[in-house]
């Protein structure tokens, strides 16, 4: 299985267009800081290849990831289609991009394709432009290849060509929370917690499992965790490699550096250190260990902080734009 990070930061990106903050001035004075919004790209065949995560930089992402560009003198793109962990507009955002392909497929959970159909209405949107076919995105392992759409003339790849990929992908839950425009309304959800997105099915944020079932080789990644569930445990301690959400160092970053009210938990999302943090727990781990979807307050983000040699110290990396993985 061999895998492209095509990007390592939470929303916004590094540098914030709105931002002067240390971290993002720094990335404008070293363009080796800069990271674009986190996403993955995976081979699933021969020049069949899935992006996890269509973010708003993904032109960008599949310029600089020569592997996902088309083949000189076609317009046949070797990105098959779309693999989401959530709804959030920082990862769903980049489908609309894609437009000018002939179709690809996006593979989603029910909540997450109800909210980008129903509220985005990407469905009504793109059906001019391009064949939007959404699969299912569930618990249990599916192959991540679908057959290709023949080319002028030739014949229609039969079923098995989808049974032979062979890697597959299949869904954990870690969150019920919702985008903020999908959000239930106060007239339709009495209860505060509905309203805010908190409540009832779970499948709105997931991590995903990818399994190479030819070589065994099996990667956790997980953007975005707000509580470390047993199944989350049992699937880290299976992987060979995780990557995993490193929004926020500690869980008082946010309020500490002005960007919100809440702390890194009541934002969604687990600390790397302290109480409840995730960085012992990956320690523990025999897989190869990484962090990703960095927030521009992490200092992280700055090559030469401390914070790198602790994680050193435990065994953890932090993910890098362009770096390729191969299990």
């Amino acid at each position: 299985m061999l895998l492209r990070v095509l990007g390592t930061a939470a929303g916004g990106g590094i540098p914030q267009w709105n931002c002067a903050c240390p971290s993002c001035t720094g990335a404008r004075a070293h363009p080796v800081r800069r990271r674009r919004h986190a996403s993955l790209a995976v081979r699933a065949a021969e020049d069949r290849w899935y992006i996890v995560n269509a973010t708003p930089d993904i032109g960008d992402q599949i310029e600089d990831c020569p592997p996902l560009l088309p083949a000189p003198g076609t317009r046949r793109s070797p990105v098959a289609g779309i693999v989401l962990t959530d709804a959030e507009l920082d990862h769903t955002l980049g489908i609309a991009r894609l437009r000018e392909a002939d179709g690809f497929e996006v593979l989603a959970t029910d909540a997450v394709r109800g909210a980008l159909v129903t509220r985005l209405r990407l469905d009504a949107i793109l059906a001019p432009y391009t064949d939007l076919r959404w699969r299912a995105l569930a618990t249990e392992q599916v192959a991540l290849a679908t057959p290709a759409a023949p080319a002028a003339g030739a014949p229609t790849p039969t079923a098995t060509a989808v049974e032979g990929c062979p890697i597959a992908v299949s869904a954990i839950p870690v969150s019920g929370k919702r985008p903020r425009y999908a959000a239930v309304d106060a007239e339709t959800a009495p209860n505060a917690a509905e309203r805010t997105g908190r409540a009832g099915d779970d499948h709105w944020s997931v991590a995903l499992r990818i399994t190479d079932r030819t070589s065994g080789g099996t990667l956790l990644y997980a953007p975005a965790v707000a509580t470390w569930s047993a199944e989350l445990a049992d699937a880290a301690a299976d992987a060979d490699c995780v990557i995993v959400d490193g929004t926020f160092w500690d869980d008082e970053e946010p309020r500490r550096t002005g960007i919100g009210q809440r702390t890194a938990t009541g934002m969604g999302h687990l600390p790397v250190v302290g109480p409840g943090g995730t960085a012992e727990r990956l320690a523990e781990l025999p897989a190869r260990c990484l962090y990703t979807h960095l927030n521009n307050t992490n200092p992280l983000v700055d090559p030469a902080a401390a914070e790198h040699r602790r994680l050193a110290e435990w065994g953890i990396e932090v993910a890098a734009d362009g770096m390729v993985i191969e299990l």
